[in-house]
């Protein structure tokens, strides 16, 4: 039996507002699921920096960037603790920059994978896209080494992962990421594709390569986008085209069930958009099914 810990990580600095005036509802995420019965050792809150975009404009690189970067820092000090100590952090975000504090505490222990079930890729960079901006989209391509250097090259371990230790789960077919994935050969799984040959299938045989003697371990990242909108309206970008719960949940389960898995994150679901509750519900159930003891 594995210890649970869950640490909230209430960040939404990466993602970009969603009306003048106003700040991405997905901070409350940490509040709204522990208020459904997910059960583990406390681990505290990790508080971040305030919501500032300042002047920013398009053009200047990734908002907040100094506040994520001392926000990814702090993350990591408390997950690197818990991983020392053999317990497995449940992170509940926030957006997905929270990715980073994971990946640079994994860097610094050693050589870790990542699991990443995401309705995107979250891989834009100067790259593939005339500018950059909201790291919440941005987080892989930051944590595998693209990007300026104050979020990708933190403490000088640029990239804290590796290309070839990340697997993607849920990208919308025809997602146009694929094509640049490819060629860096980046295992992906769309949708229609984890319908065609079973989402405990490809969950057990990407397992199986990611409990190789050259990684320590690995971390699963869930983003609740990779849910349809008709199941899980509250995210800050609904697309349809989706997961449904009966095809995430035998997924998840089968990636965090691994002795080598260390830890999850839970990102983007947004209370603000879910006034009754229900997809709050939804979300809470899976993963306490997923972390659930056989």
């Amino acid at each position: 039996m594995r210890t649970l810990v869950v640490l909230d990580a209430p960040s939404n600095l990466g993602l970009r507002p969603p009306a003048p005036g106003a700040v991405p509802g997905c901070y409350k995420l940490a509040g709204a699921l522990r208020e459904q019965r997910l059960g583990a050792l406390e681990g505290g809150v990790v508080v971040p920096p305030r919501y500032d975009r300042g002047e920013w404009q398009p053009g200047d690189g990734v908002f907040n960037a100094a506040a994520i970067a001392r926000y990814t820092r702090t993350l990591a000090d408390r997950l690197e603790g818990h991983v020392r100590a053999g317990e497995f952090a449940v992170v509940l975000g926030g957006d997905c920059s929270i990715q980073l504090g994971a990946a640079l505490a994994l860097s610094r222990l050693g050589r870790y994978g990542l699991a990443a079930v995401d309705g995107s890729a979250d891989f834009r960079h100067v790259g593939n896209s005339d500018h950059v901006g909201a790291a919440g989209g941005e987080e892989l391509a930051i944590a595998t080494g693209r990007g300026q250097a104050d979020l990708s090259d933190l403490e000088g371990l640029r990239p804290y992962l590796k290309d070839e230790d990340v697997r993607l789960f849920g990208m919308r077919d025809g997602d146009e990421d694929q094509a640049e994935l490819a060629v860096l050969k980046i295992p992906t799984v769309t949708v229609g594709q984890l319908r065609e040959w079973g989402a405990a299938e490809l969950a057990r045989a990407a397992v199986e390569s990611l409990e190789t003697p050259a990684l320590d371990g690995y971390r699963v990242h869930l983003d609740a986008d990779v849910l349809d909108p008709s199941v899980m309206p509250a995210v800050d970008s609904p697309d349809d085209g989706g997961l449904m719960p009966d095809e995430l949940a035998p997924l998840l389960r089968t990636l965090v069930s691994s002795p080598r898995c260390v830890g999850l994150n839970v990102t983007i679901f947004d209370p603000d958009l879910d006034p009754d509750g229900t997809a709050g519900a939804l979300l809470a159930d899976l993963v306490v099914g997923a972390l659930a003891p056989a």
